[in-house]
């Protein structure tokens, strides 16, 4: 049995990197109770805390660092998601509807189908989505519903029956309804014409939530991240969070954004912060889940996000605003005035300038509002002035190389290849003073730790090297996702650095992400992510 002075895990390895100001690389970490207990830069300079319960792991070549957070990312997604047919394995349109033809093939009559979200159409040879026909090939006998990120969908037609969309269907507020040039749908969903489908999807029992939840949270430790801050979660859901955090179904801690897609009218917001106020008068709130905030969006994304200049090859068209700017100052202004932090989408350089506009509004008529309350989600195309306004705003931006990588054939599509490369300048965020973090936007981007670091630090993506002169350093990047995340969600003296007193979380690498060659970065996982003291991935 372990006694008070002896540690509960002993790391001894060539490098902990403590991130903390100043501090050089120790050798030695110890863990006691979920906490860190001490550093040395002795590798044996903690043996005196090893006890006949105390867990040592001796990594001579291995390096220690906080466990990395993914700032923007959607859990809940990827839980429903993990059991769906599985195309984004595929390659080719024939090889996405053989895996939907085999999925049929084991699925009684009537039952949905549905796909995986982690996939763009770019990467099947043929460059495109399937269609209502194709699908309607591969099964007759059970809804289909392909899902490409949040906020695309292809029905087949019995799906399309079930949700009840004609030809006359008109497309909620925010949302379209893809027809083609006779007027006809084509099966396609856009944003909150999503709605439409969510509405009649049949809902999964508790058991498989949280078994999505614990499949999907785990595969997220796997790549080092140990905190993933959900940007998408829909209010009922907090308390299938809940019971997956009471399971012990959560690998990561969660710091949750509600949904705020749906609300338009006062009376919606409060009821929504009514919801949210319920859940945390419950005591539900903790270290591990956390109500962090609501969400909102000012645009569309890749093919709808808003923009000063027309699309390419749209001369008239300059993407989707989905809130009158009043009516976005009265929302975000009912939450703050409730004492919650609100984060928005803003993707086009004309999204963020008029977030901007409503951001100042609140903070001329909240002047005292605490750091931190109003945060940019992407600001994929920040200009120049726009940047120095979030600066002098003191608004943090939350940026997501892994979804540039994934989603730069699509962007050039609509954007061109200027614009895309000017995606995400980092360099230029960092060096005026912005207050950035970094994270996925999974499942349109990949997540990953080390895969992010990678791509701000190259700018690599599925179409090439893209805006060089917008890449970071490793050490800058690796603080964008320990560091500057913990400094968003407010837990700088809990997380982020390895001091004494900290909690413990944190992974160990098999080479040093900071010397380590470049091209080894990709895949580079770790050997163990730690969470509170509690090992939740061992390679």
């Amino acid at each position: 049995m372990s006694t008070p002075s002896s540690a509960d895990l002993l790391i001894r390895a060539a490098a902990v990197h403590t991130l903390a100001p100043g501090e050089p690389p120790q050798r030695a970490i110890a863990v006691t109770g979920g906490r860190i207990t001490a550093l040395s830069p002795a590798p044996d300079g903690l043996d005196a805390l090893a006890g006949p319960a105390t867990e040592v792991v001796d990594a001579p070549g291995a390096t220690v660092l906080p466990a990395f957070d993914d700032t923007h990312a959607h859990l809940v997604m990827a839980g429903h998601s993990v059991h769906g047919v599985p195309v984004h394995e595929a390659r080719d349109l024939a090889d996405f509807l053989r895996l939907i033809r085999e999925r049929a093939a084991r699925t009684p009559a009537g039952r949905w189908i549905t796909t995986t979200v982690n996939w763009q159409e770019v990467q099947l040879a043929e460059q495109r989505l399937p269609t209502t026909e194709e699908l309607d090939a591969a099964t007759t006998d059970h809804p289909v519903l392909v899902r490409r990120g949040a906020y695309n969908m292809v029905l087949n037609s019995a799906a399309l029956r079930l949700t009840g969309i004609t030809d006359a269907t008109e497309a909620p507020p925010g949302g379209v309804i893809e027809r083609d040039a006779h007027g006809r749908r084509t099966g396609r969903l856009i944003n909150r014409a999503t709605e439409l489908v969510d509405r009649v999807l049949p809902r999964p029992t508790l058991a498989e939530r949280i078994d999505g939840l614990r499949a999907a949270s785990a595969a997220f430790a796997a790549t080092g991240i140990g905190t993933v801050r959900d940007c998408l979660v829909p209010v009922e859901d907090l308390d299938v969070l809940h019971a997956a955090r009471a399971e012990g179904a959560l690998a990561v801690r969660v710091r949750a954004l509600v949904s705020g897609f749906a609300t338009r009218t006062p009376e919606q917001v409060d009821a929504l912060l009514d919801r949210m106020d319920e859940w945390t008068a419950a005591g539900r709130d903790d270290d591990q889940l956390r109500l962090w905030g609501v969400k909102f969006g000012i645009d569309g994304g890749f093919e709808a996000g808003a923009v000063e200049e027309p699309y390419a090859g749209q001369p008239c068209f300059h993407g989707r605003l989905l809130w009158e700017p009043a009516e976005l100052v009265a929302a975000v202004d009912r939450v703050v005035a409730r004492g919650r932090r609100v984060g928005v989408h803003a993707w086009g350089d004309r999204g963020l300038r008029v977030l901007l506009d409503v951001f100042e509004q609140v903070l001329k008529h909240r002047p005292d509002l605490p750091p931190g309350t109003l945060v940019v989600e992407h600001g994929g195309l920040a200009r120049a002035d726009q940047r120095a306004r979030a600066i002098a705003l003191g608004i943090p931006v939350t940026v997501q190389h892994p979804l540039l990588h994934d989603g730069a054939r699509t962007q050039q599509r609509a954007w061109g290849e200027a614009r895309t490369a000017a995606l995400f300048p980092l360099r230029e965020w960092l060096d005026e003073g912005g207050r950035l973090s970094a994270g996925s936007d999974f499942p349109i981007g990949p997540y990953g730790a080390m895969l992010s670091v990678w791509g701000m630090t190259t700018r690599r993506t599925t179409a090439g090297v893209l805006g060089p002169e917008h890449a970071i350093t490793r050490a800058e990047a690796i603080a964008l996702h320990t560091v500057e995340a913990a400094r968003l969600t407010g837990e700088s003296t809990l997380r982020g650095s390895l001091r004494p007193g900290a909690l413990a979380d944190l992974t160990l690498w098999p080479a040093d992400p900071l010397t380590c060659p470049v091209d080894g970065l990709r895949d580079l996982k770790p050997v163990r992510t730690v969470i509170n003291g509690r090992t939740v991935h061992a390679a």
